[in-house]
């Protein structure tokens, strides 16, 4: 077959296809189509994994967490959560979890961590701080070892009770009957270890027994065997010589249950 033949050939063959696409658009239209790419399912939640988590939520989330912690502080709570880095990329999470680290707590300057556990896991730590505004307890008077604390020796001030000593009063009702443990000046802040818990019932004292039931009392006197503080556990011995076992109370009460 000459040149001329061959493209003449090559030629028909290309007007045959034309006129088959004709015929036939469904079918030249599928053999052309060019694939179009759709986003799968992976690529839309690696997306979302890309997104930015607010820092200001997470703010927010740390400051929403303190206050629930501090449900019963005494005084005026203020929380306040401290600045997160503006470079730190973190993953958008729909479920922040927010928790004090170990050895931490909710008062004054601390950590707290806040967790992400999906679609991405990361943790972070941020500086926050709790204040407490409320009166606490100094002595009025000097006071010295030994002395029982009335009202007349309590005076109340104002601070922040996170940057005071731990242990301090708030109540003049837990300080007043306590014996001064060891000798202090006019207003000094007192704390629990200064002032000793004054017993109720003293060894040797006559006390009065009590029992109580459904529908009687019982009352009995007998002679304390040793001293107790308020709730603790006391030894008496009665008129038959035999020793019972009771709770001190104020006055000289000791509570019998059988």
């Amino acid at each position: 077959m000459n040149t001329f033949n061959r493209h003449l050939l090559v030629k028909t063959a290309r007007v045959s296809l034309v006129v088959a696409c004709m015929l036939s658009l469904e079918v030249c239209y599928a053999q052309s189509a060019i694939p179009v790419a759709t986003a799968s399912p992976v690529v839309k939640q690696n997306a979302a994994q890309h997104l930015s988590q607010n820092l200001s939520v997470v703010k927010a989330k740390i400051a929403e967490f303190l206050e629930t912690q501090t449900i019963g502080y005494p005084g005026k709570v203020t929380v306040r959560a401290g600045a997160i880095d503006p470079n730190m990329k973190l993953a958008q999470c729909p479920d922040l979890q927010v928790f004090l680290p170990a050895g931490s707590r909710a008062w004054g300057k601390t950590s707290v961590g806040v967790r992400c556990n999906a679609p991405s896991v990361w943790t972070i730590y941020v500086q926050a701080t709790v204040n407490v505004a409320a009166q606490y307890l100094v002595s009025a008077a000097p006071l010295a070892q030994g002395q029982v604390v009335t009202s007349q020796d309590l005076l109340f001030e104002s601070g922040d009770l996170t940057q005071m000593p731990a242990g301090v009063f708030t109540d003049q009702a837990q300080a007043i009957g306590r014996i001064v443990n060891i000798s202090m000046n006019v207003g000094t802040v007192l704390r629990q270890e200064m002032l000793k818990v004054s017993p109720v019932v003293q060894q040797g004292q006559t006390v009065t027994l009590t029992t109580v039931g459904k529908g009687f009392t019982i009352s009995a006197e007998g002679r304390a065997v040793n001293k107790a503080n308020e709730g603790q556990v006391v030894q008496v011995k009665v008129a038959s010589g035999q020793v019972i076992t009771g709770i001190a109370r104020n006055g000289g009460q000791v509570e019998v249950n059988f």
